[in-house]
């Protein structure tokens, strides 16, 4: 049997001035209002749903009770302005002023984005005064900046990933208006805004959702323990909790894409059901697609997965090409690609780059997506991945030279640019912008900044830092680190060692760099580089790296010595000089040119 058609209607109740919660078990919901430190009786109604028996006004602190329990934030609470244990506060989206009722739109395929990290992107850490950089990203030629995650999470400083308040904007980064104001600029500024969003798990310190229903099923193991529950008894609300919640975020925030973290890490088996469901992943492509089609503007979804299997991006009414089912993501990253570049720069081989440190391995990754594509896997012991068609459009992969977890799950967070050269900093620019692919950027790289960007928490439990910050040395001493040179991620200097240093760019070499960077973005534009869908042809010759289209070269020399150039009629850009009538790279060189 094949799963039911999709259109999603949503079994919950709105959120609205009555603040319904879901609480299918519970005997009693009581609702507290700390203003004058009163309780009140919620009123039971359909589908194990709970509503407060009066309107509360925007602006109103209140907390539940289920069965006696302590005070518990709201599930679908939008702000915690206690934090995440504290009270939840209601919001009125309608009252946010928007002046971007122009904005058509940005499609993700062929996209420049941009990764960054809130808290550490400028030195107050806040929305707004990201807002101020805006500016930069336009001259830089980014057409999506991405946000990592902003969910409410414990504490004020993180990467975002322990999220628990799935519905509500960190405090610490401005809140739900700050948001709505930093979209709204970046719109004005024509810069699409993509967030970074966590449906596999949720943090372990102010993960109340288990007071409240079956969010969770021990029927399968994830990394952090329990997962979501999206295929067991109630597993229709949890859905519902978490594509309402995707969906507010492209509505009510005028958002224009999700990034969806680690969805193999999503388990969900209501396709073997009786009868069978779809994937919720397919269920919120689904919902999504059904959304942009009413606002009138694309949306888009980017999976995280390694699964390497094209099942991800394969539209939600066609077949499973491979292994999984068709789940009609946009587009997907592609780690491989970054692995098999990282290693062929730097030339490290350790963990799961072995592979990809191996000959030919960055022209396989490079030009076609998948290393693995059905083949062994030395770091996992089993085959791996399935291979990507050839009529499949190469801007559905998001490729990068750095992103936040390469560089952040590092030992000390160093960036490519501790290790590697300018001209081989360059080279990975143009590798990466000037790839068949959908590219993507990691914040302060566009001027070679070689600040670190080092993994940091903030969580108030004694034990649970502790445990947190021995881990970490746990993690890396196999390596040969010595617990003194690891960073300790619940120190504030861990924070301020991760923030970006906006004087680099009156530095020469910054400036040189972020030149470059600006040079590449223009020249895509000028090439129409977002609208190819065709495959390159990759060579590595004499260690030098080739990248052939149909009227474009791209090629840099990793070599250590003058190397004959790849025929060439006109250069468009080059990082060293070149004569063209004596058509030799140097080291270092990378050459983008006519063919």
């Amino acid at each position: 049997m094949s799963p039911t058609p999709r259109t999603w209607t949503s079994p919950a109740l709105p959120v609205g001035p009555r603040v319904p919660v879901w609480a299918p078990s519970a005997r009693s919901v009581e609702l507290h209002l700390p203003e004058d430190d009163r309780l009140v009786g919620m009123v039971p109604v359909s589908g194990g749903w709970w509503t407060a028996p009066f309107d509360l006004e925007p602006g109103t602190d209140y907390a539940f009770r289920v069965d006696g329990s302590p005070n518990r934030p709201d599930p679908r609470s939008a702000l915690q302005p206690h934090g995440v244990h504290g009270p939840s506060r209601t919001v009125d989206p309608a009252s946010w002023q928007w002046t971007d009722q122009d904005w058509a739109g940005k499609e993700l395929l062929g996209s420049v984005i941009y990764e960054l990290h809130v808290g550490t992107f400028t030195p107050e850490g806040t929305l707004d005064a990201a807002i101020s950089r805006l500016g930069h990203l336009a001259d830089l030629g980014v057409d999506i900046v991405e946000l990592m995650p902003l969910a409410a999470f414990p504490g004020k400083a993180g990467w975002g990933y322990d999220g628990v308040g799935l519905w509500a904007v960190h405090e610490a980064y401005g809140g739900p208006e700050a948001l709505a104001r930093f979209v709204d600029a970046a719109h004005r500024a024509g810069i699409g805004v993509c967030l970074d969003v966590v449906y596999n798990h949720l943090g372990p310190s102010g993960n109340y959702l288990s007071v409240f229903g079956p969010y969770f099923t021990r029927a399968h193991h994830t990394p952090w323990g329990e997962a979501v529950n999206y295929d067991h008894d109630g597993s229709q609300q949890v859905r519902a909790f978490v594509i309402d919640s995707a969906l507010r975020w492209l509505r009510d925030f005028h958002v224009d894409a999700l990034r969806l973290d680690a969805i193999h890490e999503i388990k969900d088996d209501a396709a073997a059901a009786d009868p069978p469901q779809a994937h919720v992943l397919a269920e919120l492509s689904d919902a999504v697609a059904s959304l942009s089609a009413e606002l009138g503007r694309p949306l888009g979804l980017v999976a995280e997965a390694d699964l390497n299997d094209v099942g991800v991006i394969t539209p939600t009414d066609e077949p499973p090409p491979a292994k999984m089912p068709s789940l009609g993501m946009t587009a997907q990253w592609a780690d491989d690609v970054h692995h098999a570049l990282h290693a062929r720069l730097t030339g490290e081989a350790q963990g799961y780059y072995g592979d990809f440190a191996e000959a030919g391995a960055w022209a396989k990754a490079y030009g076609r997506a998948f290393l693995h594509n059905g083949t062994w896997s030395t770091f996992r012991q089993r085959d791996w991945g399935a291979p990507v068609p050839e009529a499949t459009d190469p801007r559905r992969f998001v490729v990068f030279g750095s992103d936040h977890d390469q560089v952040g799950n590092r030992a000390v967070g160093d960036r490519p640019s501790t290790s590697l050269d300018d001209s081989a900093l360059a080279a990975t620019a143009a590798l990466v912008l000037l790839s068949p692919y959908t590219p993507m950027l990691f914040m302060g790289e566009e001027w070679g900044t070689r600040t670190p960007f080092q993994f940091f928490t903030d969580y108030e439990e004694t034990d649970l830092a502790r445990s947190v910050s021995e881990g970490r040395v746990r993690e890396f001493a196999g390596f040969g680190w010595d617990a003194d040179e690891i960073p300790d991620p619940q120190a504030p200097s861990t924070v301020e060692a991760s923030r970006l240093r906006w004087s680099e760019l009156n530095e020469p070499g910054h400036a040189r760099m972020l030149s470059w960077y600006r040079a590449l973005t223009a020249l895509r534009r000028e090439l129409g580089w977002s609208r190819r869908t065709a495959w390159p042809q990759i060579d590595e010759t004499d260690d030098v790296l080739t990248v052939t289209y149909e009227d474009i070269v791209v090629a840099a020399n990793l070599s250590g010595q003058k190397r004959p150039a790849p025929a060439f009629t006109t250069v468009l850009l080059s990082w060293d000089t070149i004569d063209p009538d004596q058509p030799v790279m140097s080291h270092g060189q990378t050459l983008i040119a006519r063919r």
